[in-house]
Protein backbone atom coordinates (compact mmCIF):
# COMPACT_ATOMS: atom_id res chain seq x y z
CA UNK A 1 0.00 0.00 0.00
CA UNK A 2 0.96 3.71 -1.24
CA UNK A 3 -0.31 6.27 1.41
CA UNK A 4 -0.11 9.73 1.64
CA UNK A 5 -1.35 11.70 4.91
CA UNK A 6 -2.28 14.95 5.03
CA UNK A 7 -2.62 15.03 8.99
CA UNK A 8 -0.29 15.21 11.40
CA UNK A 9 -1.58 12.86 14.00
CA UNK A 10 -2.46 10.41 11.20
CA UNK A 11 1.32 9.62 10.19
CA UNK A 12 2.33 9.52 13.98
CA UNK A 13 -0.39 6.54 13.91
CA UNK A 14 1.00 5.24 10.74
CA UNK A 15 4.39 4.97 12.03
CA UNK A 16 3.71 3.86 15.39
CA UNK A 17 1.54 0.69 13.43
CA UNK A 18 5.00 0.04 11.68
CA UNK A 19 4.01 1.11 8.24
CA UNK A 20 6.00 3.57 7.60
CA UNK A 21 7.57 2.56 4.86
CA UNK A 22 4.37 2.68 3.55
CA UNK A 23 3.84 6.17 3.50
CA UNK A 24 5.20 8.12 -0.16
CA UNK A 25 3.41 11.53 0.92
CA UNK A 26 3.10 13.85 3.82
CA UNK A 27 1.79 17.01 4.53
CA UNK A 28 3.96 20.30 5.43
CA UNK A 29 2.94 19.42 9.15
CA UNK A 30 3.64 16.26 9.18
CA UNK A 31 6.90 16.26 11.21
CA UNK A 32 7.32 13.42 13.53
CA UNK A 33 8.79 10.86 13.94
CA UNK A 34 12.31 12.54 12.52
CA UNK A 35 12.55 9.90 10.04
CA UNK A 36 9.71 10.98 7.81
CA UNK A 37 11.28 14.57 7.17
CA UNK A 38 12.45 12.35 3.93
CA UNK A 39 8.79 11.71 2.51
CA UNK A 40 8.10 14.30 0.08
CA UNK A 41 5.73 17.32 0.83
CA UNK A 42 2.46 17.41 -1.32
CA UNK A 43 1.44 20.52 0.88
CA UNK A 44 1.79 24.50 1.41
CA UNK A 45 0.30 26.96 3.80
CA UNK A 46 -1.59 29.56 2.01
CA UNK A 47 -1.57 32.50 5.12
CA UNK A 48 1.14 34.11 7.02
CA UNK A 49 1.95 30.75 9.51
CA UNK A 50 4.82 32.46 10.94
CA UNK A 51 4.05 35.60 13.83
CA UNK A 52 2.63 35.45 16.92
CA UNK A 53 -1.12 34.97 18.42
CA UNK A 54 -2.49 37.96 16.94
CA UNK A 55 -0.84 38.04 13.65
CA UNK A 56 -1.51 33.91 12.84
CA UNK A 57 -5.35 34.68 13.71
CA UNK A 58 -5.55 37.59 11.65
CA UNK A 59 -3.84 36.28 8.47
CA UNK A 60 -6.18 33.11 9.06
CA UNK A 61 -9.01 35.07 9.75
CA UNK A 62 -8.51 37.50 6.62
CA UNK A 63 -7.98 34.15 4.24
CA UNK A 64 -11.51 32.60 5.68
CA UNK A 65 -13.05 36.24 5.08
CA UNK A 66 -11.97 35.81 1.55
CA UNK A 67 -13.51 32.65 0.94
CA UNK A 68 -9.76 31.51 0.37
CA UNK A 69 -8.01 27.85 1.55
CA UNK A 70 -5.87 27.72 4.16
CA UNK A 71 -3.69 25.26 2.37
CA UNK A 72 -2.80 24.33 -1.33
CA UNK A 73 -2.10 20.61 -2.63
CA UNK A 74 0.73 20.08 -4.91
CA UNK A 75 -2.17 17.53 -7.34
CA UNK A 76 0.84 17.39 -10.13
CA UNK A 77 3.10 15.73 -7.16
CA UNK A 78 0.39 13.91 -5.38
CA UNK A 79 -0.50 12.15 -8.51
CA UNK A 80 2.83 11.53 -9.30
CA UNK A 81 3.40 9.48 -5.77
CA UNK A 82 0.26 6.86 -7.00
CA UNK A 83 -1.10 6.17 -3.31
CA UNK A 84 -3.60 4.21 -2.68
CA UNK A 85 -4.67 5.69 0.64
CA UNK A 86 -4.88 9.51 1.18
CA UNK A 87 -5.71 10.38 4.93
CA UNK A 88 -7.06 13.99 6.13
CA UNK A 89 -9.75 15.23 8.35
CA UNK A 90 -13.08 16.73 8.53
CA UNK A 91 -12.74 18.59 11.96
CA UNK A 92 -10.76 21.82 11.63
CA UNK A 93 -10.34 23.51 8.72
CA UNK A 94 -7.26 25.64 10.36
CA UNK A 95 -5.28 22.45 11.69
CA UNK A 96 -5.05 20.92 8.39
CA UNK A 97 -6.54 19.95 4.83
CA UNK A 98 -9.98 19.25 4.99
CA UNK A 99 -12.08 16.63 3.48
CA UNK A 100 -14.10 18.70 1.67
CA UNK A 101 -11.26 20.79 0.15
CA UNK A 102 -9.53 17.70 -0.59
CA UNK A 103 -12.33 16.02 -2.20
CA UNK A 104 -12.92 19.05 -4.77
CA UNK A 105 -9.36 18.65 -5.60
CA UNK A 106 -9.36 15.14 -6.78
CA UNK A 107 -12.16 15.44 -8.30
CA UNK A 108 -10.77 15.56 -11.99
CA UNK A 109 -8.14 12.57 -11.09
CA UNK A 110 -8.56 10.17 -14.11
CA UNK A 111 -7.87 6.59 -13.47
CA UNK A 112 -8.44 4.97 -10.19
CA UNK A 113 -9.01 7.66 -7.85
CA UNK A 114 -7.43 6.54 -4.56
CA UNK A 115 -9.60 5.60 -1.13
CA UNK A 116 -9.61 8.83 1.18
CA UNK A 117 -9.85 8.45 4.62
CA UNK A 118 -11.15 11.29 7.08
CA UNK A 119 -10.42 11.38 10.36
CA UNK A 120 -12.60 13.60 12.75
CA UNK A 121 -12.02 12.58 16.40
CA UNK A 122 -13.75 14.62 19.46
CA UNK A 123 -13.40 12.82 22.19
CA UNK A 124 -10.27 10.98 23.45
CA UNK A 125 -12.38 7.35 23.05
CA UNK A 126 -12.98 8.28 19.70
CA UNK A 127 -8.82 9.17 19.41
CA UNK A 128 -8.62 5.73 19.51
CA UNK A 129 -11.57 4.70 17.37
CA UNK A 130 -10.33 6.49 14.50
CA UNK A 131 -6.79 4.86 14.72
CA UNK A 132 -7.96 1.32 14.75
CA UNK A 133 -10.70 2.55 11.95
CA UNK A 134 -7.19 3.31 10.01
CA UNK A 135 -5.72 0.28 10.87
CA UNK A 136 -7.68 -1.10 9.59
CA UNK A 137 -8.18 0.14 6.55
CA UNK A 138 -4.10 -0.68 6.27
CA UNK A 139 -4.79 -4.33 7.15
CA UNK A 140 -2.65 -4.20 10.24
CA UNK A 141 -5.40 -4.53 13.33
CA UNK A 142 -3.82 -6.92 15.15
CA UNK A 143 -0.39 -5.32 15.71
CA UNK A 144 -2.60 -1.28 16.11
CA UNK A 145 -4.50 -3.20 19.00
CA UNK A 146 -1.65 -4.30 20.32
CA UNK A 147 0.21 -0.76 20.39
CA UNK A 148 -2.76 0.80 21.88
CA UNK A 149 -3.12 -2.39 24.90
CA UNK A 150 0.24 -1.12 25.50
CA UNK A 151 -0.35 2.37 25.96
CA UNK A 152 -3.47 2.12 28.00
CA UNK A 153 -1.43 -0.25 30.38
CA UNK A 154 0.97 2.44 30.92
CA UNK A 155 -2.13 5.21 31.58
CA UNK A 156 -3.08 2.50 34.19
CA UNK A 157 -0.55 2.51 35.78
CA UNK A 158 0.13 6.45 35.73
CA UNK A 159 -3.90 6.58 37.12
CA UNK A 160 -2.62 4.24 39.69
CA UNK A 161 0.48 6.13 40.85
CA UNK A 162 -1.91 9.33 41.39
CA UNK A 163 -4.47 7.27 42.90
CA UNK A 164 -7.39 8.27 40.74
CA UNK A 165 -9.97 5.53 39.69
CA UNK A 166 -13.36 5.78 38.78
CA UNK A 167 -14.69 6.37 42.05
CA UNK A 168 -12.66 9.58 42.99
CA UNK A 169 -14.83 12.57 43.56
CA UNK A 170 -14.18 15.24 40.67
CA UNK A 171 -14.70 17.98 43.34
CA UNK A 172 -11.04 16.46 45.22
CA UNK A 173 -9.15 17.27 42.02
CA UNK A 174 -7.15 20.33 40.84
CA UNK A 175 -9.43 22.83 38.27
CA UNK A 176 -8.16 22.55 35.53
CA UNK A 177 -8.14 25.75 32.30
CA UNK A 178 -6.25 24.48 28.98
CA UNK A 179 -5.63 27.50 27.17
CA UNK A 180 -5.68 26.70 23.48
CA UNK A 181 -5.18 30.12 21.97
CA UNK A 182 -3.89 33.46 23.82
CA UNK A 183 -5.08 36.51 21.56
CA UNK A 184 -8.22 36.17 21.03
CA UNK A 185 -8.17 33.75 24.06
CA UNK A 186 -9.38 30.21 23.76
CA UNK A 187 -10.75 26.86 26.10
CA UNK A 188 -9.97 24.23 24.85
CA UNK A 189 -12.72 21.43 24.01
CA UNK A 190 -12.45 18.29 21.95
CA UNK A 191 -10.41 15.77 23.58
CA UNK A 192 -8.58 17.82 26.24
CA UNK A 193 -11.16 17.71 28.70
CA UNK A 194 -10.95 14.03 28.82
CA UNK A 195 -6.99 14.39 29.15
CA UNK A 196 -6.94 16.29 31.90
CA UNK A 197 -9.34 14.04 33.67
CA UNK A 198 -7.12 11.00 32.86
CA UNK A 199 -4.43 13.22 34.45
CA UNK A 200 -6.50 13.64 37.40
CA UNK A 201 -7.76 16.65 37.02
CA UNK A 202 -11.13 18.86 37.13
CA UNK A 203 -11.35 20.12 33.40
CA UNK A 204 -12.95 23.70 33.67
CA UNK A 205 -14.76 25.87 30.63
CA UNK A 206 -14.20 23.58 27.89
CA UNK A 207 -16.53 20.77 27.16
CA UNK A 208 -15.82 17.07 26.05
CA UNK A 209 -16.18 16.47 22.54
CA UNK A 210 -16.75 20.57 21.55
CA UNK A 211 -14.75 23.14 19.53
CA UNK A 212 -12.25 24.81 21.00
CA UNK A 213 -14.02 28.51 21.43
CA UNK A 214 -13.83 31.64 22.26
CA UNK A 215 -13.85 32.49 25.95
CA UNK A 216 -14.31 36.18 27.52
CA UNK A 217 -11.00 36.83 29.78
CA UNK A 218 -13.44 37.88 33.07
CA UNK A 219 -15.15 33.76 32.11
CA UNK A 220 -11.77 32.36 32.72
CA UNK A 221 -10.68 34.84 35.57
CA UNK A 222 -14.00 34.09 37.24
CA UNK A 223 -13.67 30.52 37.10
CA UNK A 224 -9.97 31.08 38.91
CA UNK A 225 -8.81 27.48 38.14
CA UNK A 226 -6.31 25.75 40.20
CA UNK A 227 -3.86 25.42 37.64
CA UNK A 228 -3.60 26.90 33.98
CA UNK A 229 -2.14 24.83 31.23
CA UNK A 230 -1.22 26.79 28.30
CA UNK A 231 -0.93 25.16 25.08
CA UNK A 232 -1.67 27.10 22.06
CA UNK A 233 -2.27 25.02 19.03
CA UNK A 234 0.37 24.84 16.38
CA UNK A 235 2.94 25.90 19.73
CA UNK A 236 6.25 25.10 21.23
CA UNK A 237 6.35 26.30 24.94
CA UNK A 238 9.27 29.17 23.47
CA UNK A 239 6.61 30.29 21.53
CA UNK A 240 3.61 30.24 24.24
CA UNK A 241 6.86 31.84 26.51
CA UNK A 242 7.06 34.97 23.36
CA UNK A 243 3.19 35.49 23.78
CA UNK A 244 2.60 35.10 27.46
CA UNK A 245 2.14 39.02 27.84
CA UNK A 246 -1.13 38.55 26.32
CA UNK A 247 -2.08 37.17 29.55
CA UNK A 248 0.07 38.70 31.95
CA UNK A 249 -0.82 42.24 30.90
CA UNK A 250 -4.86 41.57 31.72
CA UNK A 251 -6.46 42.90 34.97
CA UNK A 252 -6.23 40.29 37.24
CA UNK A 253 -3.70 38.44 36.13
CA UNK A 254 -1.42 38.40 39.40
CA UNK A 255 -4.70 37.77 41.93
CA UNK A 256 -5.65 34.74 40.15
CA UNK A 257 -5.02 31.45 42.47
CA UNK A 258 -3.00 29.48 39.75
CA UNK A 259 -0.38 32.29 39.77
CA UNK A 260 -0.27 32.56 43.12
CA UNK A 261 0.25 29.20 43.91
CA UNK A 262 2.87 29.61 40.59
CA UNK A 263 0.96 26.25 39.26
CA UNK A 264 0.59 28.14 35.39
CA UNK A 265 1.95 25.77 33.13
CA UNK A 266 3.55 26.15 29.52
CA UNK A 267 3.18 22.84 27.79
CA UNK A 268 4.29 21.78 24.17
CA UNK A 269 0.99 22.17 22.45
CA UNK A 270 1.96 21.44 19.10
CA UNK A 271 3.63 18.13 19.65
CA UNK A 272 1.28 16.30 22.19
CA UNK A 273 -1.60 18.08 22.76
CA UNK A 274 -3.44 19.36 19.84
CA UNK A 275 -2.77 16.03 18.01
CA UNK A 276 -5.07 13.50 18.48
CA UNK A 277 -2.52 11.41 18.19
CA UNK A 278 -0.19 8.25 19.90
CA UNK A 279 1.48 10.66 21.81
CA UNK A 280 -1.24 12.17 23.47
CA UNK A 281 -0.58 9.62 26.08
CA UNK A 282 2.60 11.45 27.16
CA UNK A 283 0.54 14.58 26.84
CA UNK A 284 -1.35 12.93 29.92
CA UNK A 285 2.12 11.97 31.85
CA UNK A 286 3.17 15.67 31.16
CA UNK A 287 -0.25 16.79 32.55
CA UNK A 288 -0.35 14.48 35.31
CA UNK A 289 3.25 15.99 36.23
CA UNK A 290 1.87 19.25 37.13
CA UNK A 291 -0.85 18.16 38.99
CA UNK A 292 0.30 15.74 40.97
CA UNK A 293 4.05 16.77 40.71
CA UNK A 294 4.77 14.59 45.00
CA UNK A 295 3.44 11.28 42.71
CA UNK A 296 4.07 11.16 39.24
CA UNK A 297 7.91 10.65 37.97
CA UNK A 298 7.90 10.32 34.18
CA UNK A 299 9.89 8.22 32.20
CA UNK A 300 11.88 9.93 30.65
CA UNK A 301 11.84 12.78 33.09
CA UNK A 302 9.53 15.65 31.76
CA UNK A 303 12.32 17.92 29.41
CA UNK A 304 12.22 21.82 29.59
CA UNK A 305 10.70 21.45 25.48
CA UNK A 306 7.36 20.01 27.02
CA UNK A 307 6.97 21.91 30.30
CA UNK A 308 7.91 25.11 31.78
CA UNK A 309 6.72 27.29 34.52
CA UNK A 310 4.87 30.72 34.23
CA UNK A 311 6.82 33.79 35.84
CA UNK A 312 5.48 34.19 39.81
CA UNK A 313 3.15 37.35 40.53
CA UNK A 314 3.92 40.75 39.45
CA UNK A 315 6.85 39.12 37.32
CA UNK A 316 8.35 39.11 33.69
CA UNK A 317 8.33 36.27 31.47
CA UNK A 318 12.10 35.34 31.70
Amino acid sequence: MRIVSLLPAATEWISVFGQQEALVGRSHECDYPESVQDVPVVTEATYASEGDSTAIDNAVQEQLRQGLSLYDVDLERLRALEPDLIVTQDQCEVCAVSLPELEAQLGDWTGGAPRVVSMQPQTLKEVLDEALRLARTMDVLDSAMEVIANLETGLRVLRDEIGVDRTTNPQSLPSVACVEWLEPLMVAGHWMPDVVEMAGGRPVLGDPGEPTEPVAWTTLRDADPDVMALMPCGFSVEETRRDLHYLTERPGWNDLASVQSQRVALLDGNAYFNRPGPRLYRAIEVLASVLHPEAVAPEPPVATWERRWGPAPDASPA
